[in-house]
């Protein structure tokens, strides 16, 4: 299940649908994307002012608004949202964070890009929503960051690093989603 979280301009609203429909493919289950979920509920000590604007912690949506509502009929919870994230205090940002064993996660679209902007500038910032998407849908999947080889599960701390990194699994992580999932890996590939 994907959990739009916030509200979206249509260019962004459009990113959200085409996510939705790449993780079915990508992971090769049923994708179904519930209503829009209003993040005014979050408490002041789950939110502060960053240099962009509003920033709400991560680990808030994470543990108190998604793991309680993961569906018993869904194998993850993803939340998608164009409001900037922090995972602590002390860090400036993050793009998404997930639960390796509680099957929830989020990521924020705030720092890809401006899809409004033109049809260029929907292409990357769609690209690099795809890649924060499959990554922290990974992780809700418990796949480890992998140091084994360039692969969409490879850590990634700015968009230069995003902009490189690959869409797709290695050869490991893909045997590993299979497993998880119980997708057949040629189905997959």
């Amino acid at each position: 299940y994907v959990q739009p979280l916030g509200e979206f301009s249509p260019a962004r609203r459009k990113i959200v649908d085409l996510t939705s429909e790449f993780l079915g493919d990508y992971f090769g289950l049923k994708v179904v994307t519930l209503s829009p979920r209003s993040l005014d509920s979050v408490p002041a000590d789950s939110q502060r002012e960053g240099v962009s604007g509003r920033q709400i912690l991560a680990g808030y949506i994470v543990d108190r608004m998604l793991v309680p509502e993961v569906p018993a009929d869904g194998a993850v919870l993803v939340g998608l949202t164009d409001v900037d994230l922090y995972p602590e205090p002390s860090w400036n940002f993050v793009f998404g964070v997930a639960n390796l064993n509680a099957r929830a996660g989020v990521w924020s679209m705030s720092r890809l890009g401006f899809p409004d902007d033109g049809p260029g500038a929907f292409r990357e910032c769609l690209l690099r929503t795809l890649k924060i998407a499959t990554h922290e849908t990974g992780h809700t999947f418990s796949l480890p960051h992998c140091v084994l080889a360039q692969c969409s599960m490879n850590g990634s701390n700015s968009l230069e690093e995003t902009d490189e990194g690959p869409l797709d699994l290695c050869a490991e992580c893909t045997g590993k989603l299979c497993w998880a999932t119980g997708v057949d890996t040629r189905s997959r590939l």
